[in-house]
């Protein structure tokens, strides 16, 4: 089962003078990853490269930062990979020491850096789940907030036109089995609204810039 993290985690490798300052978090989209590093190329004006890695399902990507060609950001990918991580982000700031270390020496610096972090990364099962909606009565408002907390699910919004409208997400495998309770419950008032989707949740990731762990 595809795994994410806790929470972030940093880990600084010296090598020859240089300084790699890796960290691994995790992220729910590119959009936030690029937000991420975006914040370390500010942090770090003075840094020669900032690489990273996003491993997201279909929005995964690597960049060297100027690195030679496949000796930062692709081995970073392939540490996470190689781990079953999804929304994870690697990131390592390197500070040049004036010593080349050559092709295979980054490779070997980047990859053990990412993989020291993760080491000491707490990683938590990714959990899929299905967003649904419905509108009820508002009679029935009592009955189906019992019904939701009861089952686990998160409650996303609700709105009080004519009637009550709910969105909540449930875990995929009993989606099936409670929007069936759920119909059930309503006797013929509860009606089902076009909205169903798919996600991957874990538990709330840190805010970009928040302060990571630092082993």
């Amino acid at each position: 089962m595809p795994q994410s993290l806790a929470s972030a985690v940093q880990y600084e490798l010296i090598i020859k003078k240089s300084r790699f300052l890796a960290c691994v978090r995790p992220v729910p989209d590119r959009a936030a990853a690029l937000a991420e590093v975006a914040r370390l190329r500010a942090e770090h004006p003075d840094a020669a490269h900032v690489c990273w890695a996003l491993l997201a399902g279909g929005q995964s990507a690597a960049n060297d930062d100027g690195e030679p060609g496949g000796t930062a950001g692709r081995p970073m990918l392939e540490v996470l990979r190689h781990q079953d991580l999804d929304g994870v982000l690697a990131t390592v700031v390197r500070y040049f020491g004036g010593i080349k270390l050559g092709a295979g020496g980054l490779v070997r610096a980047y990859t053990d850096a990412v993989a020291q972090a993760l080491l000491h990364a707490e990683k938590i099962p990714l959990v899929r789940t299905v967003q649904l909606q419905c509108a009820v009565p508002y009679s029935m408002e009592g009955l189906v907030r019992r019904m939701l907390q009861k089952a686990g699910a998160d409650l996303l919004a609700v709105r009080h036109e004519d009637e009550v409208h709910f969105t909540f997400a449930v875990g995929e495998p009993e989606s099936a089995g409670f929007r069936a309770a759920l119909g059930e419950a309503g006797q013929g008032q509860l009606k089902w609204l076009p909205t169903t989707v798919a996600t991957a949740s874990t538990s709330p990731s840190p805010p970009p810039g928040s302060s990571p762990s630092r082993r």
